[in-house]
């Protein structure tokens, strides 16, 4: 088995390729791919194979992708370009008659009214056009996103424009094994999975910081705009901030709540946020 995984510079392609080596998969069975060569070293000393390739440079994925027999398609970061580069992979993935392509989309990806989801829900199409085997991963929001932010809700608060809205979100680790799950396992092409840890409120992510911490933490609600104007203030690129306050927008409105199909990949209960919060801290 040859698995071939996009953005593996990036920790979610990292842990992907751990867990694909945790399951047994060999480690020449592995080829490596991103835009820095030297990014992967360390992988290559663990006998991974590695091989430069850029999203906007059709040459080198399609010498990537030669002989693979799946492809792990980790979406890229370049908002406002991905169709483009995205394009390129499903082209040169067809070209090189990959037997399956896993994609890292977004929940509810073909609903979604998020700005982030226009460009997943186009790849997505790109890929269902190419005729290509395919599985969809689509992942709601990463732990990671609030409790890297934990300095900032210690002495700040918690702010947002979610309302009540509840967010399934999941470690990386989480998603990246379940997508090693889905690599590993035949019987995979055609499956859409909707993946994510138990959901919560903003609200409750202050609550449970409160308890874990021993220190008093409120949510804040804003309607979207002043949530917006308050990331700028902060110090964030208004388009970024005006993404960031839209992803809020969607989640008070149910867009980032799925159901149980990562635990069912897992095999087990999705790190809590509590579990989250506690490693964290």
């Amino acid at each position: 088995m040859s698995i071939v995984v996009t953005g593996a510079t990036g920790p979610l392609g990292r842990l992907i390729i751990s867990s694909l080596l945790d399951r047994g998969v060999s480690a020449d069975q592995i080829v490596a791919v991103g835009r820095d060569v030297d990014r992967l070293a360390g992988l290559a000393e663990l006998g991974v194979v590695t091989q430069r390739a850029d999203y906007d440079d059709p040459g080198s994925l399609q010498a990537a992708f030669a002989g693979a027999e799946k492809l792990m398609f980790v979406s890229g970061s370049e908002v406002g370009k991905r169709v483009v580069q995205h394009g390129n992979v499903v082209t040169a993935a067809k070209e090189a008659g990959v037997g399956l392509v896993v994609y890292t989309s977004i929940a509810n990806a073909d609903t979604s009214s998020l700005v982030l989801a226009a460009e997943h829900k186009a790849t997505e199409q790109l890929i269902k056009d190419s005729g290509l085997p395919y599985v969809f991963l689509r992942n709601s929001w990463y732990l990671e996103n609030y409790t890297g932010q934990l300095p900032t809700y210690l002495q700040h608060g918690v702010a947002g424009a979610a309302g009540d809205g509840r967010v399934s979100a999941a470690t990386r680790a989480d998603y990246a094994e379940a997508a090693a799950a889905v690599l590993t396992t035949e019987g995979q092409a055609g499956k859409v999975y909707e993946l994510g840890g138990s959901p919560f409120t903003l609200t409750e992510l202050a609550a449970e910081i409160s308890r874990l911490a021993g220190a008093t933490v409120s949510y804040l609600d804003l309607p979207v705009d002043k949530y917006t104007e308050l990331l700028v203030a902060a110090g964030l690129p208004e388009g970024y901030a005006a993404v960031l306050a839209d992803g809020d927008r969607g989640l008070a409105q149910g867009e980032l709540a799925v159901g149980d199909d990562l635990a069912r990949l897992l095999g087990r209960t999705p790190t809590t946020l509590a579990e989250a919060i506690r490693a964290a801290l």
